[in-house]
């Protein structure tokens, strides 16, 4: 039986890549019913990514339709009827040319939420240019606030616009919209860009800069790594530890735990002069003992230090054990559900579908009529898998 907070909440996803998709298994996560819109397989084709690999995809289940047919089309609109929530993340106008714009989809349910996804926003100069994750960054400022002086800014993998401008943006927009329309029975489009929501994630840092306490260069702040007790260190086994020491009294634990802790000629914490010299004294120090060794040292003394883990690692380390930070799905190994529910617990209930998997039953289940789903499988206009 499927449970979570969203259980009852019926979103319509219209299939593609990246962050909308992320966002419609977090809310399938939280136990919405995500009926994915695939396109048609052609025959003999591979997926790029096999099923049980494609994490973005799990909770959901698949239809594939033709959309260049219309009956595929007003299927879409009669599922878009029942639904309370559909998620596109097309080019702006793609869903338009198909006949599912929002106004096209408002006339058949008003209390439609209509979330849109794109990097640089429905309208502007670039609302029509191609674009990843570095380059929705690029243009925030976030981009050039990562790494260290002199080199280029290495990409923060796509966890900054693509999920966390984008996607997290997408499913809280989403949501406070949904709760909206159960008062005013009205639903609205939100217009979702990765640029709106990295810019909004730098709140803080643009507040920073206009204080005069943040610098343009890069690792030269607090928390870009130009800190001495805000960056990471290698140690001897060629691993690293991370230190994030702010407080003073932290600040101090960490010291002691490096054996400085009496050195009356250390600098002041915050004399950002002294920090060159005190990274690279940190750096020497850490190089002394294993990556381990430094972990048992700082435990207990509250130092902010910790073990930088491999991807491989970090599954089994004993406070992800603990709380079952990872869980075993579908022969493979999947992060959990976040966040955590006391009443109504999310979980991994359904392994991610092959294009059209569940074509037949997902229609009739959302008050197709039987008689309707075989004329499209009919008319081509429809694949089960």
């Amino acid at each position: 039986m499927v449970t979570g907070p969203l259980h009852g909440l019926r979103v319509v996803e219209m299939g593609g890549i990246g962050p909308a998709p992320f966002a419609g298994a977090l809310l399938g996560d939280l136990g919405a019913d995500v009926l994915r819109i695939d396109r048609i397989p052609r025959p003999g084709s591979e997926p790029d990514l096999p099923p049980r690999f494609d994490f973005y995809n799990r909770n959901k289940r698949s239809v594939a339709l033709d959309l260049k047919q219309p009956q595929a089309v007003a299927t879409v609109l009669d599922l878009v009827a029942k639904a309370d929530a559909l998620i596109e993340g097309f080019r702006p106008t793609v869903m338009e040319r198909l006949g599912l714009g929002p106004e096209v989809c408002a006339a058949v349910n008003a209390r439609l939420v209509y979330a849109r996804m794109t990097g640089w926003g429905q309208a502007g100069p670039m609302a029509q240019e191609a674009g990843h994750d570095i380059n929705y960054l690029a243009l925030t400022g976030a981009l050039h606030c990562l790494g260290e002086d002199g080199r280029p800014p290495p990409p923060p993998l796509n966890l900054v616009a693509d999920l966390g401008g984008g996607a997290l943006y997408l499913v809280v927009g989403l949501l406070a919209a949904a709760m909206e329309a159960r008062q005013s029975g009205r639903g609205q489009t939100i217009d979702v860009a990765m640029i709106d929501g990295v810019t909004h994630l730098m709140s803080a840092f643009q507040a920073f800069r206009q204080q005069g306490t943040w610098t343009a260069r890069r690792a030269d702040n607090i928390v870009d790594g130009g800190a001495p007790f805000y960056r990471s260190y290698a140690t001897s086994d060629g691993r690293f530890v991370a230190v994030g020491a702010i407080e003073p009294h932290f600040y101090s634990n960490l010291l002691r735990v490096m054996g400085i802790g009496e050195d009356k000629d250390l600098p002041d914490q915050n004399d950002r002069s002294a920090w060159p010299e005190m990274r690279e004294r940190f750096a020497r120090i850490f190089a002394t003992r294993t990556r381990d060794d430094w972990v048992a040292a700082a435990a207990g003394h509250d130092a902010c230090l910790a073990a930088v883990l491999t991807i491989d690692e970090a599954p089994e380390h004993p406070q992800m054990k603990a709380r079952d930070v990872y869980v075993a799905f579908d022969g493979v190994r999947h992060p959990s559900p976040a966040p955590r529910f006391s009443r109504t617990a999310s979980q991994l209930h359904r392994p991610t579908p092959a294009p059209g998997s569940d074509s037949r039953q997902s229609l009739v289940d959302w008050g197709i009529l039987p008689d309707q789903v075989d004329a499209l499988e009919a008319a081509g206009a429809l694949a089960q898998a």
